[in-house]
């Protein structure tokens, strides 16, 4: 997207500024007009004047709705191109008008041909410096042009009133003089504003280009900034997390400390001591969980060694090792597995957790008679891996939360008290670490399925 740049903005701004100043300049010369009718009358070429004057208000009118439609348009390089055509017209419409207001009041005696001088700088500050040496030559060869012509007799001649006795427009050394004199002027002018102008160009692009590059690092500082401020947050809910889930069982082993520090018998403390145990079993298992979510953080902070991995291999050995978990809990437990898979980049002891955790789930949350079915498929860019079950579902609104760190469904808490709530948020980071995507569809009582794509290391 093209962006305005101070240049442009003067350029427009100055086109304003010069339609208003060209107002000012026709409401001027009419005032000087009446007041030469009152004070020489008969002496000025008034009716010639007064058509000129009405020409510079009629052109200047169309100017100033021209300018405003130029405003309206959108910024970039072609406004820019408008915009300079747009002054270099002006300024030349200008110049022809003030070479006929001087031709008519006095012509080479007419000390109002001083005003070139204001064009030309006007010229050189808007526009760039070869359009501005053009406008100062075309100045120089119109003042040339109507002394040249009066002097020739071929243009009539008008007196200023004050200057009524003086011929200075048939002295040819004076003419000659005052041309020159009038051309280096308006060159020598051209070429000191012009130089100014560009430098002062060259200031404001390097000034524009030294706050885009200070935008462009804000709004990475930004972009950086909010990515600790989350980091934070999950940092303090994690902790938030670890503290409460540490606090029931560190509680009951305390608990059961004491009892049988005060003597309980030895029923009592044969019974503490299995809830002791069952404890630290909750402990460690926690901590196990804790650790592989720290590690997947770690992969998603870091580059993970990845490697081509073989992940029918890996699902085989897996489910072979689960099936004898399913068997003591009478669940039929089945496996199909497309032919021919092209292999993951992923690491094979992660990708074994990732099927070791959503079998393990789908196990303790289907009860004895259930179905568990497990595919592995391979699309054009993909490979995709379900497993389905029979088991106990999610109700719909704890399915934005399934993996969620920590967080358990109600029904699966009745159903297995002993659990971490970590597993799914592994398997989550670990598949989003290799670019792939975990969900789930689950309907409450009725069974889940959990799907996964990872991208094929062949595509």
């Amino acid at each position: 997207m093209e962006s305005r740049i101070p240049f442009e903005t003067e350029l427009i701004e100055r086109i304003a500024w010069l339609i208003s100043l060209r107002w000012l300049a026709v409401l001027g010369t009419g005032a000087v007009l009446l007041l030469a009718r009152l004070l020489y009358p008969g002496k000025l070429a008034l009716l010639p004047l007064a058509i000129v004057t009405v020409i510079i208000a009629l052109y200047n009118t169309q100017f100033l709705f021209y300018a405003r439609a130029l405003e309206q348009s959108h910024a970039g390089t072609a406004r820019l191109q408008q915009a300079t055509r747009f002054a270099s017209i002006q300024i030349v419409l200008d110049l022809l008008a003030l070479a006929a207001l001087i031709h008519f009041s006095g012509g080479a005696e007419n000390p109002v041909a001083v005003f070139f001088v204001f064009h030309t700088i006007i010229a050189s500050i808007l526009l760039p410096r070869g359009i501005s040496f053009l406008m100062a030559t075309l100045a120089a060869l119109l003042f040339a042009t109507i002394a040249g012509l009066e002097y020739a007799g071929i243009l009539p001649h008008y007196h200023p009133p004050f200057l009524e006795n003086v011929e200075l427009y048939r002295a040819a050394p004076f003419l000659l003089m005052e041309g020159t004199v009038l051309a280096l002027t308006l060159w020598l002018v051209a070429y000191m504003t012009s130089s100014i102008s560009i430098k002062l160009r060259e200031r404001d692009r390097e000034l524009v280009q030294s706050h885009e590059a200070v935008l462009a690092k804000s709004r990475a500082l930004e972009g950086v900034i909010e990515r600790l401020r989350r980091i934070d947050a999950e940092r303090t809910r994690f902790l938030m997390l670890v503290t409460h889930e540490l606090r029931a069982p560190i509680n009951t082993i305390h608990t059961c400390a004491e009892l049988a520090l005060a003597g309980a018998s030895p029923e009592t403390v044969r019974d503490i001591l299995a809830r002791i145990k069952k404890r630290t079993a909750e402990l460690s298992e926690l901590i196990s969980d804790l650790l592989r979510l720290a590690r997947a953080r770690e992969e998603a902070s870091h580059d993970e060694a990845l490697g081509l991995v073989d992940a029918a291999a890996v699902l085989q050995s897996v489910v072979e090792l689960m099936r004898a978990e399913a068997h003591s809990k009478d669940l039929f437990l089945s496996m199909d597995i497309d032919s021919g898979l092209a292999p993951v980049r992923a690491n094979a002891d992660r990708l074994k957790l990732v099927w070791t955790n959503l079998l393990s789930n789908a196990i303790k949350y289907t009860e004895p008679g259930g179905i568990i079915a497990v595919t592995l498929r391979q699309t054009p860019e993909h490979l995709v891996g379900i497993v389905r079950d029979t088991g106990i579902g999610i109700a719909p609104e704890d399915h934005p939360r399934v993996f969620e760190e920590f967080f358990r469904a109600e029904n699966a808490r009745t159903l297995s008290p002993m659990g971490t709530g970590v597993g799914l948020a592994i398997v989550q980071r670990i598949i989003d670490n290799w670019g792939g995507k975990i969900w789930v569809e689950s309907e409450f009582g009725l069974g889940s399925k959990f799907s996964f794509v990872l991208p094929r290391a062949d595509v």
